[in-house]
């Protein structure tokens, strides 16, 4: 499933993160839309491997390609994960607040965000994450519970936050956030801990480009030291005073998008 903006021919893909944040990158894929032809690719499926045979799918049928990959969060690692896996898709990859690419950073990603909370939320978030890394939520549970973990992350994740409503009026009940990221985090989480997922990656052909907030609790140096080694083209852009989500953030949010248009414009159709 898949939303379209734009015009034809659609050669830029917009990949939510999660796994299971539906409609999140809906005003990028918006925005960006007002010009060119972008396709915002919706993930339905509840494993790693099925995600990413869902995403190359929708790009072959209804994508112009060799297309722009621009992947948010786990959506970058699932935009990279594609391009590694079949080549001729992807022009240029783009990774927006990327998670780190090996263990060694994980520890800093908490420790950054239990530093931005009150006492309470931070028992609360140790407490949420414990449960979700247990895989210890039932059904009819996981959704809310991954929901207010989402709220506490977003809190500990932001620097100057606009609220900017998430499109998702047409989605409902389209996917179990919950579900879908005890089903494919772990797996993800495995490629990284093995060194499968640097493995993979490294066979990209094409250039990337990673945008990063300076106050995502995501460690810069956790995409930046891991990729620069391995591969042949690879640029890292820092935004001053941003968080995990560059389009909702007061101070980086313009200079974000006229980025994304300058690395667009780079490589023309």
């Amino acid at each position: 499933m898949f939303r379209e903006y734009g015009h034809e021919p659609f050669n830029i893909i917009v990949v939510h993160g999660g796994p299971g944040a539906v409609g999140t990158v809906a005003p990028v894929a918006r925005k960006l839309g007002e010009n060119r032809g972008v396709l915002e690719p919706l993930q339905t499926v509840y494993t790693l491997e099925g995600q990413i045979e869902e995403l190359r799918q929708i790009v072959v049928e209804n994508a112009a390609t060799p297309a722009i990959f621009i992947g948010h969060s786990w959506g970058a690692w699932l935009c990279a994960l594609v391009a590694a896996a079949y080549p001729d898709l992807a022009r240029k990859l783009i990774l927006v607040g990327s998670g780190p690419f090996e263990d060694r950073y994980v520890p800093r990603i908490e420790e950054n965000r239990l530093n931005r909370l009150g006492q309470q939320e931070r028992e609360e978030f140790l407490r949420i994450a414990a449960i979700l890394n247990a895989s210890a939520v039932p059904p009819e549970g996981a959704d809310a519970t991954l929901q207010r973990l989402g709220e506490l992350a977003t809190r500990a994740d932001s620097y100057d936050l606009i609220e900017i409503p998430n499109d998702t009026t047409d989605l409902p009940g389209l996917v179990d956030p919950g579900k879908m990221y005890q089903g494919v985090w772990p797996a993800a989480a495995e490629l990284r801990s093995t060194g499968e997922l640097l493995r993979r990656v490294g066979t990209i052909r094409c250039p990337v480009v990673a945008i990063h907030g300076d106050c995502d609790p995501h460690p810069i140096d956790g995409v930046q030291q891991p990729l620069i080694p391995i591969l042949q083209d690879f640029r890292m852009v820092i935004l001053d005073r941003c968080g995990h989500t560059p389009w909702e953030e007061r101070h980086a949010r313009d200079i974000f998008y006229a980025i994304l248009q300058q690395e667009i414009d780079r490589d023309p159709t």
